[in-house]
């Protein structure tokens, strides 16, 4: 399963490049590897969130960022890890997991994407009951620092996230 969500976000991230190349945009690329997958998808009007992507001077600019941000938990005795953006590989999945044994979001479409031991939860619940227990449950694994909801009830309306073109 991993391995088709991997599959799935290389497919979009090539997407995304040749279409900013036909456009004459830099291209975008995930070289970070931040974690992004789809947790349901039972809502397929949903508007689904592109993943997470940067063009080179975008990449320059955030690199730094990045590497201050990452080490600064494991400097201040919060982190295991010497850094933060080492967790999200195995965060995301753990959601999924999470969320999918709850048995609480049948009909939704979520997306959950990792960075630094947050995780931003995206896309469609039909109820903003879902919408917070998502968010109550995410909150509760191990090493996630915290959740960043950005669930939309219905699938109607514009997204509180970055959708795919």
């Amino acid at each position: 399963m991993q391995l088709r969500a991997r599959l799935t976000t290389l497919t979009l991230a090539l997407t995304f490049c040749l279409c900013a190349k036909a456009q004459g945009e830099p291209a975008r690329i995930n070289p970070f590897d931040d974690p992004f997958m789809a947790v349901t998808a039972e809502m397929p009007a949903c508007p689904q969130p592109a993943p997470p992507m940067f063009n080179d001077e975008q990449f320059r600019a955030e690199a730094h960022d990045r590497a201050q941000r990452g080490v600064s938990c494991w400097m201040a005795g919060r982190c295991r890890l010497h850094n933060a953006y080492l967790y999200d590989g195995e965060i995301v999945p753990r959601v999924r997991i999470a969320l999918n044994a709850s048995g609480k979001f049948s009909g939704t479409s979520i997306w959950a994407l990792g960075q630094r031991r947050f995780v931003w939860l995206k896309g469609c619940v039909a109820t903003a009951g879902q919408a917070a227990e998502a968010e109550r449950i995410v909150r509760n694994i191990d090493d996630v620092e915290g959740v960043e909801n950005q669930l939309m009830v219905g699938s109607q309306g514009r997204p509180p996230y970055i959708v795919l073109p």
